[in-house]
């Protein structure tokens, strides 16, 4: 959520810098909720302040033996208008708090304009483009081609379209990337693991940013409340710090976990239907910084840098691009997409978003620290990256570690998570 104090003090300004995400700001809307609500707060305020009054004339009035009547019939006046008024002013609130729980965050200075992925900036590109001198196939061929790969048919059987079943070696490829990319972050990078529930409530999901503008990409469990299954690591492990103060002398918080992540896909129908590009289950090693708000842009490059270095270890040919403003995501305030080589496909496809939310994440839920020398309470800024996707991962290796015969080549990163398996057969 933004800041409230800009929509009373900068609208117009706010509205230009949301033109950058391709939102338009219903200023009307907004300048007339706004009024309505000092109006209705004043008018509440001025009643309150009069019952308080009437009521300490009733104790005078009756030290004097004076008939408080009159005074007890103003006073049940008072009440129900009283009470009119502030369910008037409950309901203007909600109508602000529910659009403005819909607006993005505001942009970054160094976010571009565009509109779609094709005004991304490319900010560097790592590692050479392997060359084949055969004709390369595609992770799904190669995949169920493999004597213990892919199985989409058996995924279909079990659950429907966008599932797989891995098996054997491929199975155990997949648990060596997410034991690999974790060792990294937690033995390297300092980044401290957990089990997170796969369930969350609909509070995590508005703390985060996916309710309420995105609910049809969610798979909500319809039994006992309003209950969703994780669309990414970032929910549970970001909402952590929800509705805590936090010691400064904590920041920064580098958090971890490998989970199963599930999503709708609404709305991606005809795209990466073949294969795991696009799944409704995925797994992912997710990355989450909490931080004071000097250090968040120097967090962000590092947190991006740490994604990097599981491409690098994997040898993966890789770009790092800067999301424009019609491709940034809705919390996100700046974004860094890196995309891994995909040789069937002749382009990088992403791979890890790293994104900084400045305090947007932190003001829907109310997570704050307090600086020792300071007694009152400030928003932390949050970010997260993958660090990185597993399926995305495991469909780069088999792509760009495939030769002639249609094997596959283990990274050398992976051997001792997979000890004498050098290849996957053919």
């Amino acid at each position: 959520m933004i800041d409230p104090k800009l929509i009373r003090t900068d609208l117009n300004i706010l509205a230009d810098r949301l033109k950058v995400k391709n939102f338009d700001l219903d200023v009307a809307l907004l300048e007339g909720l706004e009024e309505a609500r000092k109006v209705l707060q004043l008018e509440t305020e001025k009643l309150q302040n009069e019952r308080n009054t009437k009521s300490k004339s009733i104790g005078k009035a009756k030290a004097l033996g004076e008939d408080v009547g009159e005074i007890l019939n103003d006073m049940e006046s008072l009440k129900s208008l009283l009470e009119t008024k502030k369910n008037q002013l409950n309901e203007v609130q909600e109508q602000l708090k529910s659009y403005l729980l819909r607006i993005p965050n505001i942009p970054d200075d160094e976010v571009p304009e565009g509109n779609d992925e094709s005004d991304n900036k490319i900010i560097s590109s790592w590692g050479e483009l392997p060359e084949f001198t055969f004709d390369v196939k595609d992770h799904a061929d190669l995949g169920e081609a493999l004597d213990q790969g892919l199985d989409f048919s058996k995924a279909v059987k079990l659950s429907g379209s966008r599932f797989v079943v891995l098996h054997g070696r491929l199975a155990k490829l997949h648990r060596a990337l997410a034991q690999f990319m974790l060792d990294v972050h937690t033995l390297e990078h300092e980044y401290v693991e957990f089990n997170l529930p796969l369930i969350v409530n609909d509070d995590s999901l508005i703390g985060t940013g996916q309710l309420p503008k995105f609910e049809e990409d969610l798979f909500k469990l319809h039994k006992d409340g309003d209950f969703y299954l994780i669309p990414t690591a970032e929910v549970p492990l970001t909402n952590l710090v929800r509705d805590e103060i936090i010691s400064g002398d904590s920041l920064p918080l580098k958090y971890t976990a490998h989970t199963p992540c599930f999503r709708s896909e609404a709305g991606s129908y005809g795209k990466d239907t073949k294969g795991m590009i696009r799944q409704h289950q995925f797994e992912k090693v997710e990355l989450v910084q909490i931080v004071k708000p000097e250090t968040s842009e120097e967090a962000l490059h590092q947190l991006t840098g740490h994604a990097e270095t599981i491409l690098q270890r994997l040898e993966l040919p890789y770009r790092k691009v800067l999301l424009c403003g019609g491709d940034l995501g809705f919390g996100a305030a700046k974004t860094y997409d890196l995309e891994v080589w995909v040789p069937s496909q002749g382009a990088y496809r992403e791979i890890s978003s790293c994104s900084l939310f400045t305090d947007f994440q932190a003001r829907r839920m109310q997570a704050r620290w307090r600086d020792s020398d300071q007694g009152k309470p400030q928003y932390v800024h949050t970010l997260n990256g993958s660090g990185l996707a597993i399926g995305r991962t495991l469909v780069a290796i088999l792509e760009n570690y495939q030769d002639e015969s249609g094997r596959v080549r283990v990274p050398t990163a992976l051997l001792p998570y997979m000890p004498g398996l050098g290849f996957l057969e053919y």
